[in-house]
């Protein structure tokens, strides 16, 4: 899901869904993984070029992207849905100048401790062996687009960009999470746990390990057996406490976390033994799922006195 805020994406989308044949394009995208060019024209019953004049600003308002890839007579352009989800803010006041945003990759943690069933995968295989957590620490580990686990921790480190005369007001963490369980099971709930800097700031129960149906984005070769999805969730933590998608789940504020812009910033991710349920986590990113997106971390703050 993206949040759209400034004017000029706000107009570039809806540009681009004005049309009912730029619509058409984008649900048969979602609906056929690597359709081509000359196959949506097809479908759509319009010409070569005006499908290229359509793509043209889809890609603009970065709905879709297309990517090269072997065909029978050489490499062929085909066509991949990157967002399908957005929040229109036209009501925000956030100063730009006053923030920072970055994107952790789900593979790119920097400690863990966990335990079967457990996996990592990159959006062409899965690493090593499953339910072998020795395969955590496999150099590609880093170019992970999926990893799970019944019990124990992922931590990321999180860039601090804060200087020295800035106040960090807000942590925001966006990211896509389910249970895990030996298989599917959509009634499958776990107590999945948030530390920042190893602090507890409190925890969210999913409700399940979603798989039965595919994740809008999970590749083709993933087993339909394992899960394919999760939710989208936004955790929050601010002056008035700590927040899931606006609910507030502990009183943990930034102040409490006393972060400076000389200060490490660790997030992390647990399922613990003391859990009421333990029903493991699962963390898709881009590649998997239905979100196409990592770890996303945004920063506010303000000038000190």
């Amino acid at each position: 899901m993206r949040t759209l805020r400034t004017d000029a994406e706000i107009e570039a989308l809806c540009k681009a869904l004005l049309s009912p044949t730029r619509l058409q394009m984008l649900r048969l995208i979602a609906n056929n993984r690597n359709i081509n060019l000359n196959e949506l024209a097809e479908a759509c019953n319009i010409t070569n070029g005006a499908v290229t004049h359509h793509m043209k600003i889809l890609e603009e308002s970065n709905l879709v992207e297309q990517v090269y890839s072997p065909g029978i007579r050489g490499s062929q352009k085909n066509c991949t849905l990157k967002d399908y989800q957005f929040v229109i803010d036209i009501l925000s006041t956030n100063d730009k100048t006053k923030m920072y945003e970055t994107e952790i990759p789900v593979g790119n943690f920097t400690q863990y401790k966990v335990y079967p069933t457990c996996g990592i995968a990159s959006i062409n295989k899965v690493i090593g062996e499953i339910d072998s957590p020795r395969y955590f620490d496999d150099p590609s580990a880093r170019e992970a687009g999926i990893l799970w686990f019944t019990k124990g921790f992922i931590e990321y480190r999180i860039p601090n960009y804060l200087e020295q005369n800035q106040l960090l007001k807000e942590l925001q963490f966006s990211f896509e999470i389910g249970s895990e369980a030996p298989g599917i099971c959509e009634n499958w709930p776990s107590d999945i746990y948030f530390s920042v800097n190893d602090k507890n700031i409190g925890y969210w129960t999913s409700p399940g390990d979603f798989g039965e149906k595919r994740g809008l984005f999970t590749p083709d070769w993933w087993d339909k057996h394992w899960n394919s999805y999760g939710l989208l969730k936004l955790l929050v933590i601010n002056e008035n406490g700590t927040f899931i998608d606006g609910g507030k789940i502990s009183d943990v504020t930034i102040n409490d976390l006393q972060i400076s812009a000389d200060q490490t910033i660790t997030l992390r991710i647990s399922v613990p033994e003391t859990a009421a349920n333990i029903g493991g986590c699962t963390i898709f990113g881009k590649g998997f799922g239905n979100y196409n997106q990592d770890i996303k971390v945004r920063a506010l703050f303000s000038e000190r006195d």
